[in-house]
């Protein structure tokens, strides 16, 4: 089953069970992907749906931070539960050591001895952490602080 028909069924199970929350989330992804097929002009494959999911995923966290930080604690609470619903349709996370397992066999594939190969590395660490949820921004820093040292 691909993405979009699980997403599709996910859509109809919260309509029947009467889940306003799933009900409005789901409606949310599928309006977001529709856009997206309709920027590109074709139907996504569910790696560029993943990529939708995650721009998502990316905006949730970022609106939970600003309304921490507005000290709206309900609203927060509000995109947490919507960031758990959309987290449900990725793959699971990459984990701390696996994140620096990949960064390792990167630098030692790259030869990266300084700041300047980076992006090698990153690139690199990345194509090891296939089929895996990556939060760029943290595996830039982690690769950031491990070619500091080396360097």
């Amino acid at each position: 089953m691909s993405l979009m028909e699980k997403i599709q069924k996910d859509l109809t199970d919260a309509m029947r069970a009467k889940d306003e929350l799933r009900l409005s989330v789901v409606r949310m992804i599928k309006a977001a992907i529709k856009h997206k097929e309709i920027e590109k002009i074709r139907a996504l494959d569910d790696a560029e749906t993943q990529q939708v999911l995650q721009t998502m995923v990316k905006q949730r966290m970022e609106s939970i931070e600003q309304f921490t930080q507005g000290n709206r604690p309900e609203l927060a609470a509000k995109e947490t539960k919507e960031l758990a619903i959309i987290e449900s349709y990725l793959p699971a996370a990459a984990s701390a050591a696996e994140m620096n397992a990949a960064i390792d066999r990167a630098i030692a594939e790259t030869a990266a001895a300084s700041m300047k190969q980076m992006g090698a590395v990153v690139k690199a660490a990345r194509a090891h952490l296939e089929g895996k949820t990556v939060d760029g921004k943290a595996l830039s820093d982690l690769v950031r602080e491990r070619l500091a040292k080396l360097g």
